[in-house]
This record gives C-alpha cells, structure tokens and sequence, in this order.
C-alpha cells in the first residue's frame, strides 16, 4: 500500500519548508535510508531521508517551492499502484505518515477543545532523543504563547524550548533529568481542570502518542512527583526559581552545597559550574584537633552518575570515528618566533584582538586549498571533494564538547576570523550557539595550549578527514645558523584517515601549515 510522505517538522520553530533539490526523480525505486531530498528550514538545510521502500510515485512539492509542515511531499508505494484518490484526497483512510512527527503529538480531533499535546521535540538534525535538563513550569502553571516551558539537552547542547500554544500545563510527561526519544510525550497544556487521563487515553487510541499510557499519573499526583531538590520556598510557600546549567546541579549535588547560597556569575545571574567549584562557605567548622599517626582508614565510594545525553553522543561518534577510520599521525615542531613578533603588532592597533589560534585556524584555511585531499570525506565507493573550506573550531563547554563551524574560513581576513572564532566560542559556552552553526564542517582544529599542553592526538571529527591538533608555545634552545639561541616553537599534530588522505599528502600539508605560520606575512597577501 502506497505510504504519504508529508513535509516534516525538522526543527523546532519550523512552520514551512522549501525543497532545495530532490535526489530521486518519479520512477525510481527507494530503498529505506536513502535521502529523498534536501529541505531547507528555517535554520539549515537539511538531507531528508526515507523510512520506507518502493518506487517514487509521486512528488508533491516542486524544487524551490515552500509548503507548510505536514503538506504532502511525495508518495511511495508499488509501481504502477493507483494513487489518484491519494493525490486528489479523496481517500477515506489513507496511510499517511510524516517522517518527524509534528509538536502536537495527537491528531486534534480526538482531543478536547484547546488541549494540546506537546511531544519531546527534534532541536537539531542529528537528535534522536532528548534529556529534560530543567523545567521552568510546574503543573498547574498557566503558560503563555512564547513562554519556556523546559531547558532540553540535545546531542549538540542544552536549549530552551518554548511554548506555541497557551492554557495551563496540566501534565509533565518527563521528569526532569529523565531521557527520551524524539516525539515522546513532554507535556501537555490545556484548559484549567481538564481530565489528564482522558487526554492521555485519546492520545494512546490515536496511535500518535504510543507512550502516553505509560504516564498515567493526574496533575495533582505528577505536581506531587517532581518536588524540587534544590529550590528553596519563600515564606508564602511558593518555589522561588533558581537558575543553574545542569552541570552546576549536579556538583552541588555530590557535595552537599545549596544553591540559594551561591550567586551566580553566568547570564541572568544563572550558576554554572566555576561558581560552585569556588563556592566557600560563610561558616567554617571548627578545625579537627590533630590525631596521631596511624594506618588510614575509610569507606570506600563509588557513586554512578548518569550520562548526559551530549556525553553518550560524543562517545557513539568518536568510538564510531576511531574504530572505522585507519587513524594515522604526523607531527611537526614549528617556530613561532616570527609569528609571536607578528601578533604583537597586529594586536598594537586600535580594536584589533587576534590570537594564536586564529592565526592556525587562518594558515590551515589556506593550506587546504593548496592541498584539497585533505578538504574531503570518504563515501564508500566515492571520495568527496569538498570545493569550500568550513573549519570546525572544538570548544569545550561544561557538558563536554562542542565544534562551532567558520564557513568560508579561506574567504575571512585574519580579524574577521578571530571575530568570528571568539562569538562563536562565547555563545557556544553560553548556550546560545544555534544548531547550524555546528553543522558542515570539512576539517577540524583542536588546541589544548592554552592549557600548557606540548603535544597530543585527536580522534577525527567525522565526515572530516583530518583533525588538527595544537600544542603550547614554549621557550627553550634552539639552534639557529649553527648557533644555540634562545627559541619559541609550537607542537602541531595532524591526525589523517588513511583511506583518503595518504602519509605524503599529510606531509605536504604540515610543509604548507609550517611555511604560513613561520612566515606570517603570506598569510596576508
């Protein structure tokens, strides 16, 4: 039976989609996981794959044109199948599915008026499921259209997540700290004093909502579940709301610290993770008196934390990265002295701010157009060569980690590329980096100098084909014109997949890299 693909939500303030380029033709035969077509949203353009197998029967929407989410896209199914009463919709009951399902998780119908069912929401391409890191409403709170309900974790970075409806939420689906797949039920909000159980039962008998029965609690029994742990109470009893990154929760957690007593340093005074580290007490205990010298002994602790949902995807693609990719290094010491004399002077002029690592990210942004083996992915039966240049900058953030992506980076002067690097870095940490600027890159520059390490290997950034990574300046002897003088030199280590890039083709770019940054001049020509 012939399947109606309908324009999918990709995002989460996505309301239409344009078809940028469709890859199958009428006709051709579909396999499942095969990409359809690219759509463009309103953050990224995105591959849109296939859940089902067939031949392409139809195509609903032209390239170039937009539709709103759930429009008919395409419709697979056997070839040669009738599906006349599908195109025209006139089918009583036709089997029509959307890839991602849309926010409502319940075709409205089935529904009481003005309830809405809220499901865990797909905030970027690559998300498969999402971890509740905060809610910001509690059942029985009104909530207004553009209110954020929740802060969700994703595999990329924590964000908030708004409401596009407005009512009272009348029930909490997943608790805070709590994981679930895309499109699982988070909320939902509705008219004060509407019967939760009777949602949730319409909800379980549309076949949109298969896990709502598992979350059979009425508000009143969920407000009771989800008691804060770490909110203190006014003296009218109501919670005072306390703005923390779940990281600095959890800290202050394991050791016993609460947060009312810390002020916090990040936006809108919200804690993270340094303020509880230096947090210090206001009262001190008394120091113990000296004991004699004895054996040591104690209880031994092990405590089992839960992995984040950012941790457990770094781990999925890295181990994927290093079990599938030959990994192969190539490491060179370059002389930084020239490079040192340069940065003095650019920094010397008004309003200008460039460091060493823009200067790296700069040089290898030209060292890869010279040598464009190193700009590719590998595909199986392909290679592809990647025509621009988009360098992924790692950025570490209280979770774990993040690559911003300098699109065009060979394009930018070396200014504008610090400009860029520093915003990017700064809202990343922050959390207010957007999913496609995370997106797309086709190398990668990793550098842990600033924290006095000489020399290390990174696990590729996959599709990239090459990672970079940067070491420590350090001052010591070096011989120069046969003579002992003193030396700043810099440990670059590039890490290459050898089913692309080949030992001699690393070489030749590290020669490349090397000649830029001890010659700083070329790279402002």
């Amino acid at each position: 039976m012939a399947e109606v693909i309908n324009m999918p939500r990709l995002s989460d303030t996505m309301e239409e989609g344009t078809v940028a380029k469709w890859l199958k033709k009428v006709g051709d035969p579909v396999e499942e996981g095969d990409i359809l077509a690219e759509i463009e949203t309103d953050k990224a353009t995105m591959e849109f794959e296939s859940f089902y197998e067939g031949t392409l029967l139809h195509i609903g929407i032209q390239e170039g044109e937009g539709a709103p989410v759930d429009a008919l896209l395409a419709i697979i199914g056997e070839e040669g199948e009738d599906i006349s009463n599908l195109v025209n919709g006139t089918s009583e009951n036709p089997k029509t599915t959307t890839e991602k399902a849309p926010e409502s998780g319940t075709d409205p119908t089935s529904l009481p008026e003005g309830v809405e069912i809220i499901t865990m929401p797909r905030l970027s391409d690559t998300m498969e499921e999402g971890t509740v890191a905060q809610w910001l409403k509690k059942v029985g709170d009104p909530v207004e259209e553009g209110d954020i309900l929740a802060e969700i974790e994703t595999d990329k970075a924590t964000m908030e997540f708004e409401s596009f409806y407005e009512g009272t939420l009348l029930h909490i689906g997943i608790q805070e700290g709590q994981s679930a797949p895309v499109d699982e039920v988070l909320a939902i909000i509705g008219p004060k004093g509407t019967e939760v159980d009777a949602v949730l039962k319409a909800s379980s008998a549309s076949g949109k909502a298969e896990t709502a029965t598992q979350a059979k609690a009425t508000s009143e029994e969920t407000s009771k579940a989800t008691p804060p742990t770490s909110k203190p109470t006014t003296s009218s009893g109501k919670e005072q709301r306390i703005l923390a990154s779940p990281l600095a929760k959890k800290i202050a957690k394991e050791k016993g610290i609460n947060l009312a007593e810390i002020q916090g340093s990040g936006d809108h005074g919200r804690i993270v993770k340094r303020d509880v580290e230096h947090y210090t007490p206001s009262q001190t205990t008394t120091a113990a008196p000296e004991m004699p010298l004895h054996l040591p002994v104690g209880q031994e602790h092990v405590e089992e934390v839960q992995n984040s949902t950012m941790r457990k995807v770094i781990a999925k693609r890295l181990g994927e990265s290093k079990f599938s990719a030959p990994h192969y290094y190539l490491t060179i010491e370059v002389d930084m002295s020239q490079a040192k004399a340069s940065r003095a002077q650019i920094n010397a002029l008004p309003d200008t701010k460039v460091s060493f690592n823009d200067m790296v990210v700069k040089a290898c942004a030209l060292a890869l157009t010279k040598h464009p083996q190193v700009n590719t992915t590998w595909n199986e039966n392909t290679t592809l060569y990647k025509h621009h240049v988009h360098i992924g900058v790692a950025v570490a953030v209280d979770e774990g980690l993040v690559v911003p992506v300098i699109k065009f980076a060979n394009q930018l002067s070396l200014t504008q590329l610090g400009t860029s690097v520093k915003d990017l870095a700064t809202r990343a940490r922050s959390k207010k980096i957007k999913p496609d600027e995370m997106e797309g890159s086709t190398f990668t520059v990793s550098n842990l100098g600033m924290f006095g390490i000489l020399e290390f290997t990174s696990i590729i950034n996959q599709p990239n084909a090459a990672i970079l990574s940067v070491g420590a300046i350090v001052e010591k002897p070096v011989v120069k014109d046969g003579a002992i003088v003193v030396g700043h030199t810099m440990k670059l280590t590039l890490a290459c997949d050898h089913r692309t890039v080949d030992g001699a083709t690393g070489a030749q770019f590290l020669q490349t890299l090397r000649t830029y940054l001890e010659n700083p001049v070329t790279m402002l020509a």
